[in-house]
């Protein structure tokens, strides 16, 4: 490295630094200052002047406007605005045009491959008490979102044929890869709702890079594919997912463990996949041998096939466990209001996107060292208690360093309950409100309205 760009080099340092320490209101920056992200911020910040939104502020920002109730732009200037205030900084304008460009410049890479490395090194820290007889297990499954009806979003991502045009709303299809130990999201892939190649099992294969020899994939009975199986048991990962509704299930064959307990081979599928070459079809095993056990009313299917180092309750209980990841849906789709992106255009939704995932690791590391400091586990601490506390504290200009004793603390004070086997219907009890329905594009509707005035109530 020349002279020239070692000096610019510590010229970017010291403008990281300068700006991390300098205001409360990139405290989600500060986070990702320490010397493990550092290299990766430098190497993904795209050039830029020292203007009112450089990309760190800019960041940080979005990534509390993410978890904000009020999560508008509008709100997240004015936050802005009123910290420069508090910071004896000059008064800046509270028109969101600044901050909206800004956004649009960040580079989707750079929030894409932060989530990755905070993703990836909250797994790899984890303490053996948190893993699975001393295994990673990584949690796979798939959710919907949608975003507003616009007509990019909707080439992007269309919705689904069976709603009639302008009734519906662009959708998207997510999957995602959680730690099971720390809670961590580590990859995410996300594609149109339906089509070609838009299946979960499709995106799932783009992030098969997640997965290391020792690792443990817990899954869904979509997940239970021979293909997929047979991947990872050639890259050395151990499988345990529900059986596939379509597959039979015979006791009666194979090698017999015990009562509804046994080995059995599965043939390759005469038919080859559409999305597979032929090499790819002609290299996959001719068979795979995988272990099933009746538990309850489920039949699991699984590559751990030592049933005297592994049991049925204990296969059983580890499968259980998968219902986190409808938890940290739950928490990224209701806590944090990832149900319904608002961006205009499918590119700043994607960027969104990550951003919420970017935002969720963060508030997972903040849990991550609370319970590392209270002894338990991280899965036994509230997320949303950490969101809200953790709002709190930065809005009140207290220190915004995750290694604060008392805030962390204060985190791991409130536990989740044990309520193993929880049941709740899927009902809504408040009616909606007596509008009629929008069945068309709300600026088509407003282009009506001006012609024709509104629609007249009924009576």
């Amino acid at each position: 490295m020349n002279r020239n760009a070692r000096s610019a080099l510590h010229q970017r340092r010291r403008n990281i630094d300068r700006r991390a320490k300098s205001t409360q209101a990139v405290e989600f920056f500060n986070v990702l200052t320490s010397p493990q992200w550092l290299d990766t911020m430098e190497a993904q910040l795209p050039e830029h002047r020292e203007r009112l939104y450089p990309p760190t502020v800019t960041l940080s920002m979005f990534m509390r406007q993410v978890l904000d109730a009020d999560g508008s732009c509008q709100n997240a200037v004015n936050g802005w605005a009123a910290q420069r205030a508090a910071d004896g900084l000059s008064a800046c304008s509270v028109r969101t045009g600044g901050y909206c460009r800004a956004r649009q410049r960040l580079p989707l890479e750079m929030v894409g491959a932060l989530v990755r490395q905070t993703g990836q090194a909250l797994s790899s820290q984890a303490p053996t008490p948190w893993l699975w007889r001393g295994r990673a297990v990584k949690l796979v499954d798939g959710t919907g979102l949608s975003m507003p009806d616009t007509a990019q979003n909707q080439t992007r991502y269309p919705q689904p044929s069976t709603q009639a045009n302008g009734v519906g709303f662009p959708l998207a299809r997510l999957v995602v890869v959680m730690c099971l130990a720390t809670g961590a999201a580590l990859d995410a892939a996300i594609g149109p709702h339906q089509g070609k190649g838009s299946g979960e099992l499709s995106l799932v294969r783009s992030l098969l890079g997640n997965f290391s020899t020792g690792d443990v994939m817990l899954a869904d009975a979509l997940y239970c594919n021979y293909f997929l199986i047979a991947s990872l048991m050639a890259a050395g990962v151990d499988v345990l997912m529900a059986q596939n509704g379509s597959r039979t299930t015979d006791f009666r064959r194979g090698k017999s463990l015990g009562t509804r307990d046994h080995i059995v081979s599965w043939p390759k599928p005469a038919t080859r996949p559409e999305w597979m070459t032929p090499e790819q079809y002609a290299q996959a095993p001719e068979e795979i041998v995988l272990r099933e056990v009746k538990v309850g009313h489920r039949v699991l299917v699984t590559t751990l096939v030592n049933h005297r180092g592994v049991s049925k309750s204990d296969l059983s209980a580890l499968y259980a466990r998968r219902w986190n990841i409808e938890l940290d849906l739950r928490n990224l789709k209701t806590t944090c209001a990832m149900d319904v992106l608002r961006c205009q255009t499918p590119q700043m939704n994607d960027k969104q996107l990550w951003v919420h995932l970017l935002a969720y690791n963060v508030i997972r590391l903040l849990m991550a060292r609370a319970a590392r400091h209270a002894g338990v586990e991280p899965r036994s601490l509230s997320f949303k208690h950490t969101v809200q506390l953790w709002g709190q504290w930065t809005s009140r200009g207290m220190s915004a360093h995750t290694d604060d004793v008392q805030l962390l603390t204060l985190i791991a004070q409130c536990k989740v309950g044990q309520r193993p086997g929880r049941i709740e219907p899927r009902m809504r009890k408040r009616r909606p409100k007596p509008f009629p329905w929008l069945k068309m594009q709300r600026a088509e509707a407003r282009r009506h309205v001006e012609r024709y005035g509104h629609a007249k109530k009924p009576k």
